[in-house]
């Protein structure tokens, strides 16, 4: 029965009026066909998928929603609909009873509709009880029902028309409320419902999308708010929306990371049981995992939707259109117009399909980035220190910025990878059945372009891997030039930094200019490819046969499938270079991500003993040289053990060994209850004093303040500017080096652990501190009486009072036992102790800021001087850049501790009310800039280029397109050329002069290309070197209040920007600002009248693109500024890692970190749907063209040749494609010169005088005597402080005073600071008049924290290579590191890692520095407080023996060596209070002699 109805009802009538439908003037459909097809085609869909959109329904719950007027509309509207079936159901029995016999079908069709609208009905209860707020389902069947209900709408009216409405007018009006009732539906299901109920809004501003309509959210309408928001004012962080709950770092990683842990324990389980070494190349299957995962989410089923819209559409309707408007000129005017809309619809459909394609990929890319950043982080906390040599801060950072950008780009283009040669196979079918054989040489063509292609990816991937490892090289040193960059100002190295940074650079751009030149002959083969197909099939089809004609349908029905060939022919050299620089960044990824981790049993927790290693061997990573051998100790609870020995006798690797963090090769660590520590070199965060101490735990007041009264932090809070609220800078910068360390005990007292293991927290500060901090912390009687303690020191006088002495030599536990007991074994220990115990025992009671210079004169007889300060002396101290609102009149009060920090305080008590909020200030956050870029920036990038490249550039441009315009014109004549017998004439001339143009033009093409990349490599060059020297002139004050975040980012991402995102982007805007203006000379040389449609559009285009561009730049903007804090956190985890697992405060990190990218894509986000809003909404303008220029050509069909309407259809179908790219591209290029602005921020910053002068008459010997003469010197800290040293006039060879973290007597001689009044001499010369790198480069320092930069040992002796290798090794030998060194396998080539972590002999290596470059002036800065008494005293006698005709400041903790000297100068307030000899100051019993009374020395 079923296929009866189906042949009678269905088949027959269509078969037998196809004729009155399609070949006819006034088309129709049978009653027949509108009462059953139409009517069924939504029933059918409804029933058919209503089983399965109800079990989705049912497997996800969002909660009820209550009844709302929508939903309540949508209701009695329903009813109104399934009433009217069943009206017409009786209304048919009573009136047309005897019809029915003739027609059943008349009878079921309005019974079925009103059955399939209770269904719709029940469905949107269903979805009101399961919380849906929008459905996809309903709104695609009332779009069906509604486009059913056009044809018999149309029948009905075209009826009343011919018979008058009077007729039948129940029907008329019934039929014609039913249809206005199904749009209503369809208006209505436009529009979301409420939220569900129950489930209360926490976030302050949820994103717009979960309340979106389906409509809205497929033409991206939800976001038009936040456009209009940023059109009238410029965007803030604050007006963004919260991230959605599935966008979070905690929902993705959570997710992710079990993942990831299991995949890495199979993969290191494959591992074993291959070869140890295999190679890394082994690792890419779990790298495919690790992309398999992030890519579940992946969409491919959009981008197929896509592709095949834009494939057949364009095909079928260009073709048809061409075969009905150049052959057949008595086709009705209907067709032409029915093509013409569909054509529009389809283009609609495409655009849709396409940008919710791409906004699912770019919400993968987020996650992908949100993914790998926090896998990064997370294995930065776990990696062990073997693996962490092997990988630099700055590669790091370059990991979680370049290479997340390429994964992201990544996920977006890698579909084409795999869909363009699908699309290219569709295409070159149809060619075949258009041209018939001759399409093969077509695909010949493709053939031989992609092996070259293949080629061309290969090579440029090597160059990728180059340039990326150039650009680590390049940060690391950044990196490092940023964390050392105060010595390098003292010894004036920065022309040796900037020279390697540079070198690096150079090499970074050779490697990136071959990959563009490379990439252009790439994009030249794809852009002619075009020609190159046509000109291959149009050549072999006329040359086979001269029957074969090009007439306009043949031409342009095969041009439009060309065309249709370029879009995958030039997305696939674009998607196979991202592919292939993801695998680049994938596998930098994964061997990140697999290195080595620290193994959690290297510590067991036991609860019987407290600390206890048994026959422990360790050592720093799994094949180097044991640290540590033969270790037995066991401490027993609440004991206080000493650990001695001389440096680098393994003391900091014992108390790593039992925090875990060094590879255990044999025996076992226990140790119970929860840790604190304290490392040698103190980790200090960019936070609050207070958030330092308390370390993410809760503030329980009295225990705080007990806390930093016994840690001697009092006196320094009460001169913070903000007391504890002060924010320290990054690594403490401006805090002293006793201040840091004392912060660092403070936080592991705090925490009140059960084992404390203290890493020489004494050694940073005075002696008299020192005593305070041993007695109420450390001591019996300290805070800490109670508590497992494990003291590494070099301090004797701290050695009785230890319950265990511990005696490391060279790894070994030589001795241990009590002070008394390894006395009276008379051993090694015994003989060091009296040795030292005489000098020990006087410093025990050395009391409050010493501060010791020596000197002496250019005679060779020594002369001494000293200068010490009272008790009450109010020293002056400094602080950079606190910023001082309110203007308070401020000076700076020194600290009774010497703790030197460099801050003041207000000095009225009325001022110091209105203390402002930001005075405790620091660092300067990242500020995004407001409004358009600037044309200055444009202004600027395009000097650095220079005009004479410039012009040419755009003249290729015109050229190129003039090329193009011309081949295509020339087809359009060739194709109207009249056929004579079956023939034309002339076919081999016009085949060439096409081969011709287009060759001209593929030339054109890769010249172009080639010298965009050119002026971009030029261009960012220049830049790059600008910001580096910008940055490197800055004063020290620059660099203590920017974090070097902010400084890596623009060196990092900014400058990866202006490398290539500035050219690319200005390559597509020109080529496309070109080929728009080829298209409107064509389509206006066809149907001037378009210039109608074409003028306001383009009006039009700007209107939107300038209310885009002002949101899209700000949005990019914050993007960048939020992103310097992640670097900054990143920088500081990777430094302090040991201290943060110590604590085991990972996942208060954890979390930080989350917050900070978290933070980061709330800006991102609304970038890329700020790009797929515009593209959507300007392609739908877009389509409007199209549909304009098909209907002008359709009207005027009469009056045009059909070559030329043709030239005119082919090419306004590309109009959208165009406008939106040119769109794109201007925003992406306005985008990406934030960047070049960003770089350029650093021009107008505050810089220091020039490093050398020209024609400066200074000796080459100065200088010679050493003498240093101040004369009525003034120092202030800036400008309106009161100044530090006032009216010095002294004659003597030098003075000092306290200074703040460094003395600024070294600053000042170094012109760190400058004067404020008054001149200093040095050997007659004024140090104001001559080059910052004259004067610093004949003078010396050792400064207090000795930093080592990664290279060589030599390099880091000498980085300008003037010394000769012997003059090295003397030095060498001169600071008792010769045997040290020549026992380095490598020697003086010996590579130091990142900060010289992997040598304790840092400092001496510093003072090797300066015996090498032998100055006559030498400043000692604290220089030996962290070292053992034996080492000191070498220091000292060398510095004696070697620098005996020299001037040698020295600022000291060991006062004890300072009373031979000749004379002592006393100041007090910035002023001489006393000068003298030592003798002659006891004698005179002033405040010299109460210091040394207090001292124990009188």
């Amino acid at each position: 029965i079923f296929h009866y109805i189906l042949f009678d009802i269905l088949i027959l009538p269509l078969l037998q009026d196809w004729n009155r439908t399609w070949y006819t003037a006034n088309p129709d459909l049978t009653q027949c066909f509108q009462n059953t097809v139409l009517v069924w085609v939504p029933c059918i869909y409804l029933w058919l998928l209503a089983p399965f959109y109800c079990l989705h329904l049912y497997c996800h719950d969002h909660g009820r929603i209550h009844i709302s007027c929508l939903c309540a509309a949508k209701m009695v509207l329903g009813f109104l609909l399934a009433s009217f079936g069943f009206v017409e159901f009786f209304y048919i029995l009573l009136e047309r009873s005897q019809d029915i016999q003739h027609h059943m079908v008349f009878l079921l069709s309005p019974i079925i509709r009103s059955m399939t609208v209770i269904l719709a009905l029940c469905i949107i209860q269903l979805e009101r009880i399961r919380g849906c707020r929008s459905s996809i389902f309903l709104f695609l069947f009332w779009v069906l029902a509604v486009v059913c209900s056009l044809v018999p709408l149309r029948a009905k009216i075209q009826l009343a028309m011919d018979e008058g409405i009077a007729s039948d007018i129940v029907r008329y009006l019934a039929f014609f409320s039913y249809f206005t009732i199904q749009l209503a539906q369809l208006f209505l299901c436009c529009f979301a419902d409420q939220p569900p109920e129950g489930k209360p809004i926490l976030e302050k501003n949820p994103c717009p999308v979960k309340d979106a309509s389906f409509l809205s959210k497929i033409l991206f309408w939800w976001f038009t708010g936040l456009v209009v928001k940023g059109y009238r004012t410029p965007l803030a962080a604050e007006d963004l929306w919260t991230l959605r709950e599935e966008d979070t770092s905690y929902k993705i990683i959570s997710e992710l990371q079990e993942d990831w842990t299991a995949e890495r324990a199979k993969l290191q389980k494959q591992e074993k049981a291959l070869v140890s070494g295999v190679a890394l190349g082994s690792r890419l299957p779990d790298q495919a995992q690790l992309l398999r995962k992030l890519q579940k989410k992946q969409s491919s089923g959009f981008f197929l939707l896509s592709t095949l819209a834009r494939k057949f559409g364009p095909y079928f309707l260009t073709g048809t259109l061409y075969l009905k408007g150049a052959q057949t000129y008595d086709a009705p005017l209907w067709k032409g117009y029915f093509y013409a809309t569909l054509m529009f619809l389809l283009s609609c459909l495409q655009s849709l399909f396409n940008h919710q394609y791409m906004y699912t990929c770019f919400t993968v890319g987020m996650r992908v980035k949100t993914a790998v950043m926090g896998l990064v982080y997370r294995k930065s906390l776990v990696i062990n220190s073997a693996a962490r040599r092997t990988c630099t801060v700055g590669e790091i950072v370059n990991l979680v910025s370049a290479d997340t950008q390429k994964l992201m780009d990544f996920v977006v283009y890698f579909n084409a990878v795999w869909l363009a040669p699908i699309e290219i196979a569709l295409c070159l079918f149809f060619l075949w059945q258009h041209l018939g054989p001759s399409a093969l040489a077509g695909i010949a063509t493709v053939i031989l372009i992609f092996p070259l292609n293949g080629f061309i990816a290969k090579k440029r991937s090597r160059l990728q891997v180059r340039a990326m490892k150039f650009m680590d090289g390049r940060i690391r040193l950044m990196n490092e030039i940023l964390n050392g960059i105060k010595i390098l100002k003292f010894y004036a190295w920065e022309k040796a930094f900037l020279e390697q940074v540079l070198g690096y650079r150079e090499k970074e751009l050779k490697a990136l200019k071959k990959s563009q030149i490379l990439y252009s002959i790439s994009i030249a083969s794809f852009n002619s490819s075009s020609f190159l197909i046509a000109f291959a099939m149009f050549g072999v089809y006329v040359m086979l046969d001269d029957r074969n004609v090009l007439d306009a349908q043949k031409v342009f029905v095969s041009m439009a499938l060309i065309n249709i060939l370029k879009t995958p022919l030039s997305q696939l050299p674009f998607a196979i270079s991202t592919t292939m620089q993801a695998m680049v960044s994938l596998r930098r990824l994964g061997k990140y991500l697999c290195s080595e981790e620290l193994k959690v049993d290297n510590v067991s927790k036991a609860p019987l003993k407290d600390v206890a290693i048994e026959n422990g061997t360790f050592s720093w990573s799994a094949e180097g040289p044991p640290c540590l051998k033969r270790i037995n100790i066991h401490v027993p609870r609440g004991s206080l053990v000493a650990v001695v020995g001389h440096v680098g006798s393994g003391k900091s690797s014992l108390l790593s060994a039992m925090l875990g963090e060094t590879e255990k090769r044999s025996g076992r660590v226990t140790v119970k209850g929860s840790v604190a520590y304290v490392p040698q070199q103190a980790w200090i965060q960019n936070a609050t004093v207070q958030d330092n101490i308390i370390f993410g735990r809760e503030k329980l007041k009295t225990w705080y303040n007990r806390v930093l009264e016994a840690c001697a932090l009092l006196p320094d809070l009460d001169i913070l500017p903000a007391g504890d609220a002060t924010e320290i800078g990054e690594k403490g910068l401006n805090l002293s080096g006793g201040q840091k360390q004392r912060v660092s005990l403070a936080r592991a007292v705090y925490r009140k652990a059960d084992v404390y293991l203290l890493d020489d927290p004494l050694s940073a500060v005075d002696a008299h501190v020192g005593q305070h901090i041993f007695d109420k912390v450390i001591g019996p009687k300290g805070v800490l009486r109670d508590k497992t303690r494990i003291l590494v020191t070099h301090g004797m006088s701290f050695l009785p009072q230890a319950d265990l002495i511990l005696v490391l030599v060279d790894g070994e536990i030589t001795e241990s036992g009590s002070y008394q007991e390894l006395l009276s074994r008379h051993g090694a220990f015994a003989d060091f102790i009296h040795t030292f115990a005489s000098t020990e025992r006087k410093e025990s009671a050395i009391q409050r800021g010493k501060e010791t210079l020596s000197s002496s004169s250019g005679k060779l007889k020594t002369c001494k001087l000293v200068m010490a300060f009272g008790i009450s002396s109010i020293s002056l101290f400094f602080f950079f850049f606190i910023k001082l609102t309110y203007g308070l009149s401020i000076f700076n009060r020194g600290d009774t501790t010497n703790s030197n920090l460099q801050n003041m305080e207000p000095v009225s008590e009325a001022d110091e009310e209105q203390v402002p909020e930001d005075l405790g200030k620091l660092t300067e956050v990242d500020k995004a800039r407001t409004g358009r870029v600037k044309l200055e920036m444009y202004r600027k990038y395009f000097k650095t280029i220079g005009l004479a490249i410039i012009i040419p550039i755009v003249f290729l441009y015109a050229f190129q397109q003039g090329a193009s315009l011309a081949y295509n014109y020339w087809l359009s004549m060739w194709a109207d050329d009249p056929i004579v017998n079956g023939t034309q004439i002339d076919t081999n001339l016009k085949l060439t002069v096409f081969g011709a143009l287009g060759f001209v033009q593929g030339i054109a093409i890769f010249g172009t290309t080639v010298a965009i990349s050119v002026c971009g490599i030029i261009a960012s060059r220049q830049l790059h070197m600008d910001l580096l020297i910008n940055v490197l002139r800055s004063p020290m004050s620059f660099f203590e209040c920017t974090p070097s975040g902010n400084l890596l980012n623009r060196f990092a991402k900014e400058i990866d920007a202006i490398d290539c995102m500035v050219p690319d982007g200005l390559k597509m805007m020109l080529s496309y600002v070109f080929k728009l203006m080829e298209v409107c000379i064509i389509v206006l040389m066809a149907t001037p009248f378009a210039a109608v449609i074409i003028l306001p559009l383009a009006f039009l285009y700007a209107f939107v693109q300038s209310f885009y561009v002002a949101t899209s730049c700000q949005l990019r903007r914050l993007e960048a500024v939020s992103r310097s804090p992640i670097y900054t956190h990143f920088n500081e985890t990777v430094q302090g890692a040991s201290v943060i697992r110590a604590f085991g405060e990972q996942s208060r990190f954890i979390l930080q970190a989350n917050k900070r990218v978290d933070f980061n894509q709330t800006s991102y986000f609304p970038r890329f749907v700020a790009t797929r809003w515009l593209a959507v909404n300007l392609e739908f303008v877009g389509n409007g063209v199209v549909l304009a220029a098909a209907i002008l050509s359709v009207m005027g069909k009469n009056t045009l040749s059909p070559g030329i309407v043709g030239l005119a259809v082919s090419h306004s179908l590309q109009v959208t494609g165009i406008l939106s790219w040119i769109v794109r591209s201007w925003t992406d290029v306005e985008n990406n010169i934030v960047s070049v602005e960003r770089v350029n921020e650093y021009a107008d910053t505050a810089k220091e005088a020039s490093w050398s002068i020209e024609g400066s008459s200074l000796p080459q010997a100065w200088p010679h005597r050493g003498t240093i003469e101040f004369q009525d010197y003034g120092l202030q800290y800036r400008k309106g402080l009161e100044l530090a040293l006032k009216g010095i006039t002294l004659n003597v060879g030098i003075v000092g005073r306290t200074g703040a973290g460094k003395s600024s007597l070294a600053l000042g001689i170094f012109r760190i600071l400058e004067a404020a009044k008054g001149k200093i001499f040095i050997d007659g010369v004024n140090i104001a008049d001559i080059g910052l790198h004259d004067l610093r480069s004949r003078i010396t320092i050792i400064p207090q924290d000795p930093v080592l930069f990664s290279g060589s040992l030599r390099m880091n002796l000498d980085p300008f290579d003037t010394y000769t290798d012997e003059e090295v090794w003397s030095s060498l030998e001169l600071a008792h590191l010769k045997n040290f060194v020549s026992n380095l396998p490598d020697k003086l080539n010996h590579e130091c890692s990142e900060g010289g972590e992997n040598l304790s002999h840092c400092l001496i290596l510093c003072l090797a520095r300066a015996l090498l470059r032998k100055t006559k002036i030498l400043v000692l800065d604290e220089a030996t407080a962290a070292v053992d008494l034996e080492t000191d005293t070498l220091i000292q006698s060398t510095i004696r023996t070697q620098f005996e005709d020299c001037t040698v400041l020295t600022i000291a903790h060991r006062l004890n060596t300072i009373m031979d000297y000749t004379r002592v100068i006393v100041m007090d307030r910035g002023n001489i209070s006393e000068m003298d000899s030592p003798a002659n100051l006891i004698a005179q019993r002033g405040q010299f002699y109460r210091m040394c009374r207090e001292a124990g020395l009188v």
